[in-house]
């Protein structure tokens, strides 16, 4: 069975696949039932569309694809914790759990960028129960982001 760290790896090899393709560092995955059931990156730039986070276009795939029973059961991995653009679409598809590599906070410490607005905060103050939990692979997740707007 696939960790938790093991798929918040997978999404840190998908944000040096966004910057391989033109675009900023971020990457996430969607679980349900231990099976990997989508992936994406982050393609901002490439789509000259500010909202082309991977969060969001999961989130958007997860509210439209899959069943609420799967959605309680379904497992949000993100390299970056969610913005809380993403966040939010998180919560209004009724994804159960989020899991992330590095806090927004720590990014934004280095880009100055950003809303570092806790993912768990955005979700408490809009009366959801989805599990937030991360950060919990700091050193690896923020290697990528170092690498791409320098430490």
């Amino acid at each position: 069975m696939t960790t938790d760290h093991e798929h918040v790896a997978r999404t840190i090899e998908l944000a040096e696949e966004a910057v391989e393709d033109g675009n900023t560092p971020f990457g996430a995955l969607l679980v349900v039932d231990g099976e990997v059931r989508r992936e994406a990156r982050n393609t901002t730039l490439t789509d000259d569309d500010v909202s082309a986070h991977p969060e969001l276009k999961l989130a958007r795939w997860a509210g439209s694809e899959l069943s609420p029973e799967e959605l309680a059961d379904c497992t949000m991995y993100a390299s970056t914790e969610p913005c809380p653009m993403c966040t939010a679409a998180i919560h209004y598809a009724g994804i159960g759990r989020v899991v992330f590599g590095v806090a927004g906070e720590t990014l934004h410490e280095l880009t100055g960028g950003g809303v570092p607005i806790p993912a768990e905060e955005v979700i408490r103050r809009a009366d959801g129960d989805a599990d937030v939990e991360g950060p919990i692979a700091t050193e690896a997740a923020m290697a990528v982001h170092e690498s791409f707007f320098g430490a």
